[in-house]
């Protein structure tokens, strides 16, 4: 852009979804107990690759085995649709180590159901990304100042002649 005469003045990433899912795995419930020390809660074990387990507590009454669900492991961080962002952390529920979090579509972005965990299909694979699973659009996107004497790019058709004619 710079050899066409045009100065970027920043760029932005986009995502179809706030944050893109980065982070996020398919992964599958391979167990499910009561917790042992609070009625509501359960403890599960999900599958999130063939060589991990993962250890997570999670209150969501709907939580099954066998289910194909979305995996915030630990340092990954969740953009729900309200409120802040949050980093999930290794942390102690109830004195028992949860290594991430089963999340519902509310908790990613995804849509503003809190009934519950977000239960995928079968067809779903353990260990795929959730952007992948998902679909989620990446792109940049490019702030460019003009100055007066380039109306031509104004516009992304007039940027890309200009661009078409440098590659010439």
């Amino acid at each position: 852009l710079t050899d066409i005469g045009l100065e970027v003045e920043r760029t932005e990433e986009y995502y179809s979804v706030k944050g893109g899912l980065e982070g996020l795995l398919i992964g599958e419930v391979v167990s499910k107990e009561k917790h042992p020390k609070a009625d509501r809660l359960n403890l599960t074990r999900v599958k999130i690759s063939n060589a991990i387990t993962l250890q997570i507590v999670c209150g969501a009454n709907n939580v099954e085995k066998g289910q194909k669900v979305v995996v915030a492991p630990i340092d990954s961080t969740l953009h729900p649709l309200d409120g802040d962002s949050f980093k999930i952390k290794k942390s102690k529920i109830r004195g028992v180590e949860s290594m991430g979090m089963i999340c519902a579509k509310n908790e990613i972005g995804l849509g503003k159901s809190h009934d519950g965990i977000l239960v995928l299909n079968n067809d779903a694979k353990i260990g795929q990304k959730a952007s992948e699973y998902f679909n989620i659009e990446y792109d940049t996107i490019f702030d460019i100042g003009l100055t007066p004497n380039r109306a031509d790019a104004m516009g992304h058709y007039g940027v890309a002649r200009d661009l078409d004619r440098k590659s010439v």
